[in-house]
């Protein structure tokens, strides 16, 4: 049966055309696939290239399609004007690897010799040779990770700085077992399918090819080319989507490892493994919930009936629209109206020396979020995250506040959003029917203890009920505490994605400087950063310090001109700051670079044509070719305004932590190019930012 593909490289090359270009490269796609032989496609046969079952198809004047043909099928595998395409199809054969058996391109040695040059890494001539990291492996090991056997010599020959380079033109699979090997990790080797085995059929073969079954399908690959994730999925995201597993799990990685994409395909995966059931898919706040709809319709667009039972909500706004048939007379109350009675009920008991920011950080964190309703109970409880040493005397003090609180509530018919979400979980345990089937939750490391509740009792004790995905190396917003003490228990079920393939290996060396080797939560399970591998090159990150404001915006705006000048797009650019009171700097660099911007708010709506500038807590999400965090000034970040309403020395741990995420999550924005700029004298974190000399 004749079969119709895409390659990823396809998509890839799509995006770098002109909106035009894009639109005829289109029509000429469906109309090989509706009919290949249509005596209106000009095909010609490429008789420099290697294999000869490449093809061009003519798109327009100057524009031309790359396929292979052959008894299978039509792949289409790359678009470009005439020369940069010819050229391309030159120097590559899809082959099927003899070790692994998946379809493979395989670049044609010969023709790269003057490109294994290392880009990025300046070598003295007559330094020292640096040793050959797989001089010590076997043949039939470097094969089994699918290297293609003509590409052997040169993998010996590669060391530390020429393996990035040299991963650039071998296939994905071979080019991530050898950055794992080279940083002591010990990669998986596939299961070499079966001898006559579909060679597209192989996992690795799905990352890169995929069949269009119907124009539909066709429609939505191209509709988003950007996105590739919405036809190609890394063999090990694919195993974690499609996994069956007997409780709650949980799948972790660093910043672009693709956990949103693996939680996106996850429920999506379970509304069509299951199709009478109901999926909700939920973050922790609006502003991420819109941003993972716009994502759900690219994946799902050509699916309006699995869309009907597969709902995007923010954890507050699924919370408050179940208990609102509940409310009756009660009231939610709101952040303001807490503050004022814990202030009211702080004033009628004398003699304590308790700060208004300790009262109401330990209500919210410990007292709320646990619901805890009697004088034993808070003497008792384990305060995890709340590092201030509190004897039972003082806890005595503090609670005779906080019941004071309690009872000002109830005499107002009025309930906290803690009180809100442990209600409903009473509820849903006691209920036979429960609104949704199957949870998604995305950023779950910023998930708080009543939330975390509620989701247990939505199906914490169902096979498949709850699937998390979260970087606890990005928390920002919650304390730790103990999923275990909420019913919600992953051990055994956590995995972690190796893989980044959004962020350069410069950029992300760089920004893990931020963190420690491994973070771990409260229960015990433990992530480990350090088997992280990128697989693609870049720039080193430049770090600014500047001697006023006036020169930061110069130097951020004269850097961006000169990439604007290279080619990428104003917005392909993502300018940020720490809080409201830095935009004006960011306002004033993109004026200066001559580049029209917007300002993001909590709908986190980027737009066609202008930079995005925005805080870094609207950061979470978003992804740039280019990005610029500015205003790293010293009391900026860590913020300075955190640091006084600390009580306790203890806490100042927590504070720093969270800000050092802020920041790590800013600077991981960036797919290429990374600036970091500050007005002296600058953030502490600089210093661990910066590579040691």
């Amino acid at each position: 049966m004749t079969e119709f593909r895409i390659a990823d490289t396809f998509t890839d090359s799509l995006a770098r055309l002109t909106g035009e270009e894009q639109k005829a490269v289109k029509t000429t796609a469906f109309d090989l696939q509706l009919n290949p032989s249509n005596p209106g496609m000009s095909f010609h046969k490429l008789d420099r290239a290697k294999d000869k079952n490449f093809w061009s198809v003519r798109v327009s004047g100057d524009v031309r399609l790359i396929v292979h043909k052959s008894d299978g099928g039509i792949l289409l595998c790359y678009v470009d004007h005439h020369d940069p395409a010819y050229r391309w199809a030159e120097r590559r054969r899809l082959e099927t690897h003899p070790k692994t058996g998946a379809a493979q391109f395989v670049e044609v040695r010969e023709t790269v010799q003057e490109i294994l040059v290392p880009k990025y890494v300046e070598v003295e001539q007559r330094a020292p040779q640096k040793p050959k990291l797989f001089a010590d492996s076997t043949d039939d090991e470097l094969l089994s990770y699918g290297v293609p056997p003509e590409w052997l010599a040169d993998v010996r020959q590669a060391n530390e700085d020429t393996l990035l380079v040299l991963a650039d033109h071998l296939p994905a699979e071979a080019a991530e077992a050898l950055l794992e090997l080279a940083t002591g990790g010990k990669p998986e080797v596939p299961t070499p399918v079966p001898a006559g085995t579909d060679p597209f059929a192989h996992p690795d073969a799905q990352r890169r090819f995929r069949v269009m079954s119907n124009i539909e399908e066709l429609e939505r690959a191209l509709e988003y080319p950007w996105d590739k994730w919405t036809v190609f999925l890394h063999p090990a995201q694919q195993e974690l989507v499609e996994r069956d597993y007997n409780g709650p799990a949980r799948v972790s990685g660093s910043a672009g490892t693709g956990k949103t994409i693996v939680a996106l395909h996850r429920a999506v995966f379970l509304a069509r493994a299951n199709p009478d059931s109901r999926v909700l898919l939920t973050t922790f706040s609006d502003t991420l919930a819109n941003a993972l709809r716009t994502k759900l319709r690219r994946l799902i667009s050509n699916e309006p009936r699995l869309a009907e039972r597969l709902e995007v909500h923010s954890i507050q706004a699924i919370g408050r629209r179940f208990f609102q048939p509940h409310l009756g007379a009660t009231r939610i109350a709101s952040p303001n109206e807490v503050s004022a009675l814990i202030k009211e009920a702080a004033a009628g008991v004398p003699g304590h020396k308790f700060s208004q920011s300790f009262l109401r950080t330990e209500w919210e964190q410990v007292v709320d979020a646990w619901q805890l309703e009697t004088w034993e109970e808070y003497r008792d409880v384990r305060r995890l995250g709340r590092k201030t040493r509190l004897p039972e005397q003082q806890r005595a003090v503090l609670w005779s506040i906080y019941e004071r609180v309690r009872e000002r509530l109830s005499a107002e018919n009025l309930i906290t959003e803690s009180g809100m979400f442990s209600r409903l979980a009473t509820t849903l345990v006691r209920s036979a029917n429960r609104p949704f089937d199957f949870a998604v939750v995305d950023e779950s490391q910023d998930m708080g203890v009543p939330h975390l509740r509620f989701l247990a009792a939505l199906g914490g004790d169902r096979p498949n009920g709850l699937f998390f995905a979260g970087d606890l190396g990005q928390r920002i917003f919650q304390q730790p505490f103990s999923w275990l003490a909420l019913g919600i228990d992953v051990r055994g079920r956590a995995r972690a994605l190796r893989v980044n393939y959004r962020t350069s290996h410069q950029i992300r060396t760089q920004a893990d400087r931020l963190l420690g080797p491994e973070v771990s939560d409260v229960d015990g399970n433990i992530e480990e950063r350090a088997g992280t591998v990128s697989v693609f090159n870049g720039p080193i990150p430049t770090i600014v310090v500047c001697d006023s404001q006036e020169e930061e915006e110069e130097t951020v705006g004269n850097w961006m001109k000169r990439l604007s000048a290279e080619g990428i797009a104003p917005h392909e650019f993502g300018v940020f700051v720490r809080s409201a009171a830095e935009l004006d700097r960011a306002r004033a660099a993109a004026k200066s670079a001559g580049l029209p911007f917007v300002i993001l708010d909590e709908k986190v709506e980027t737009t066609s044509g202008q930079v995005a500038v925005g805080t870094m807590h609207l950061a979470k999400g978003l992804e740039f070719r280019a990005v610029v965090v500015m205003a790293c000034d010293d009391e900026v970040i860590p913020l300075q305004e955190r640091i006084q309403t600390v009580a306790d020395e203890a806490d100042l741990e927590d504070v720093y932590n969270t800000e050092r995420h802020l920041l790590y999550v800013a600077c991981t924005r960036a797919r290429d190019h990374l600036l970091v700029t500050s007005v002296a004298p600058a953030s502490e974190f600089l210093d661990d930012l910066q590579i040691s000399k």
